[in-house]
């Protein structure tokens, strides 16, 4: 394969990725049915911040929160169905099921490991250990400022913890499990070794003591952005809602079989910091995964990254260490 230049870099030598957005496919159909696959990203992300704005203290909970997230994820769900991407994505039951266990085990042993050795733990520490009352004046911000702020600074965390897992070979070893997955839906967030979701997971928001509305109204840019990177459904997505945050043609070249294309689009929400960076990669790609596409099981999943370690330390000290033994003169 040819490739395409972007930047300094050729993609698609390797499998095919659909670089510029000229060239992705559009929703195709009625009136209706192009405006509805249009508007409905923007739409859903003003009503929602609407919500949160407006709602009273009463409703606005964490409570609310889940059940507003339960119930978005499984109206994707259902369009996933009613209208796939690609149908080598559709879900099987195979897929389903391995699913729910990434999904179960990052709501119980991820969410433990976070309780303990997460950010909020790590943060009260820095903040136990500093004055940062001379910050107080931020939290004294419209709610809108406030919310963005928290957004952006756990996405540019996130963007360098991504991009790190790419380039530096021990966080490489937690992240290379959820590169090995074949197709994107709604949950295929969830896949991956528990050590990598915690660490993905970190964040620098809570140094700031933000107004609980004020976070709630950060979650919802999480819920009604960075939800679609794993999802099984075309939009017509607005030029400027492409510029400015990740989407799933984004996510699908980094998830892509060709090595140059998965070294981009690291951001989680905003894609603007890959632009910055000079990461963005604006485009597609349907062939997905590594080794050509081979489904890593849960088992080899959960062992990958101290079996690979393991392996490459020893393989490494060999090496170092291991002397040729001398050969006779003839």
């Amino acid at each position: 394969m040819a490739g395409v230049r972007v930047g300094n870099r050729i993609i698609g030598t390797e499998a095919p990725v659909t670089v510029g957005w000229e060239n992705v496919p559009k929703v195709q159909g009625g009136p209706w049915k192009v405006a509805f696959f249009t508007y409905f990203q923007p739409a859903s992300l003003l009503a929602l911040l609407a919500f949160w704005y407006y709602a009273p203290n009463s409703i606005a909970t964490a409570q609310t929160a889940i059940i507003i997230s339960l119930s978005f994820r499984a109206f994707l769900i259902a369009l996933e169905f009613m209208a796939p991407r690609h149908r080598s994505w559709m879900l099987t039951w195979k897929e389903a099921v391995t699913d729910l266990f990434y999904v179960g085990m990052g709501y119980t042993v991820v969410r433990m490991m976070g309780a303990y050795l997460g950010d909020d733990v790590i943060i009260e520490a820095v903040q136990g250990a500093a004055d940062w009352s001379k910050l107080d004046w931020f939290a004294g911000m419209p709610l809108l400022i406030q919310a963005l702020a928290i957004s952006l600074l756990f996405d540019f965390g996130q963007y360098w913890m991504h991009r790190g897992m790419h380039n530096w070979y021990p966080l490489w070893l937690t992240h290379a499990p959820h590169h090995y997955i074949t197709q994107l839906n709604i949950n295929k967030g969830a896949v991956g070794n528990p050590v990598e979701l915690f660490l993905i997971g970190l964040g620098v928001g809570g140094f700031f003591d933000f107004l609980p509305r004020a976070a709630l109204l950060a979650g919802t840019f999480g819920l009604a952005i960075g939800t679609y990177q794993h999802i099984n459904v075309r939009f017509n997505t607005p030029g400027w809602w492409r510029f400015l945050f990740n989407t799933t043609e984004h996510h699908s070249v980094h998830h892509s079989q060709d090595y140059e294309a998965s070294r981009s689009n690291y951001g989680s929400t905003w894609i603007i910091f890959d632009r910055l960076f000079g990461t963005c990669v604006d485009g597609e790609a349907e062939k997905l995964g590594m080794e050509g596409g081979r489904r890593m099981t849960i088992s080899e999943a959960m062992h990958f990254p101290f079996s690979e370690g393991y392996n490459t330390t020893k393989q490494w000290l060999r090496a170092k260490f291991h002397k040729p033994s001398a050969v006779p003169a003839e």
